[in-house]
């Protein structure tokens, strides 16, 4: 067991014992961030779907009666990788997967190098707790993703996270941060869900983690948040009943006009085309 996965199970224990139900690490939680360069000796970190994590996961989910939301870097076949999230159940079956769908491609966020756009779409997945839908860090960004989460009957919407800045940017870190926050809130009260977002925090070689990890309810309101700047294991009540007293508030599944959305298909209504 390498020593992320072991302090990460550390971290599970320490939550269950304060009644934790459904645990969210964070987006490619073994290891470092690696996309920061493109390294061929990288795809090394991938395993297999069930493998060695979803093994020793599996049983912790039984022995604690958990729900475990477990980001890793998935080998699927020679020369075809996915950034993933397995949701295992506390019967320690796997409920379902979830391939990264947008995949981003910057200065130090290189995953185009790595990864294979998801090819699974947008789900949920039942569990003892609730259903699960998840997402990953630049799905944060695309209305598209969450809608068509709560579309599949999506309780919880996670977000596993790697989102930071590099030196140059430091300025720009309250409104990126702000800009990235709000954008979840959002997704929260347009879909009437409960948001939860695990972010890494520290530095790591070129880019610096800015935490921030939080849950927000349906309304939008954060129920609790972690800090920029040290590590934090987050716990909160959600109340289920919540989103149907805000959907029947803001009807917003009500009034969609799905008649009129056919563009949404289309990369641009570009008026020459």
């Amino acid at each position: 067991m390498n020593q992320n996965l072991e302090s990460s199970v550390q971290a599970i224990r320490k939550l269950a014992d304060q009644g934790a139900q459904i645990v969210c690490l964070q987006e490619l939680f073994q290891s470092q961030y690696f996309c920061q360069t493109e390294d061929s000796n990288k795809f090394k970190l991938a395993e297999t779907i069930p493998g060695p994590s979803t093994e020793i996961l599996s049983k912790l989910t039984v022995e604690l009666g958990l729900v475990l939301i477990v980001p890793l870097f998935e080998k699927r076949a020679e020369g075809i990788y996915h950034n993933t999230a397995v949701v295992i159940d506390a019967d320690g079956s796997i409920a379902g997967c979830y391939r990264k769908m947008h995949i981003p491609d910057d200065p130090c966020f290189y995953e185009k190098f790595y990864f294979t756009p998801g090819d699974i779409g947008f789900k949920s997945f039942p569990t003892r707790y609730g259903r699960v839908g998840v997402l990953l860090c630049w799905d944060q960004w695309f209305p598209e993703a969450a809608r068509l989460t709560a579309l599949a009957g999506a309780q919880f919407i996670f977000y596993p996270t790697a989102i930071g800045y590099q030196e140059g940017d430091a300025q720009e870190l309250n409104k990126q941060s702000s800009a990235w926050e709000t954008v979840q809130k959002a997704h929260a009260i347009s879909n009437g869900v409960f948001v939860a977002t695990t972010n890494r925090v520290g530095r790591e070689d070129a880019l610096t983690f800015w935490g921030r990890s939080f849950i927000c309810d349906p309304f939008g309101e954060i129920i609790v948040q972690a800090s920029g700047n040290h590590s934090e294991n987050l716990i909160a009540e959600c109340d289920l009943s919540k989103i149907e007293q805000v959907r029947q508030s803001w009807p917003f599944f009500r009034d969609r006009r799905i008649d009129a959305y056919q563009n949404l298909s289309r990369i641009y209504d570009d008026p020459i085309t």
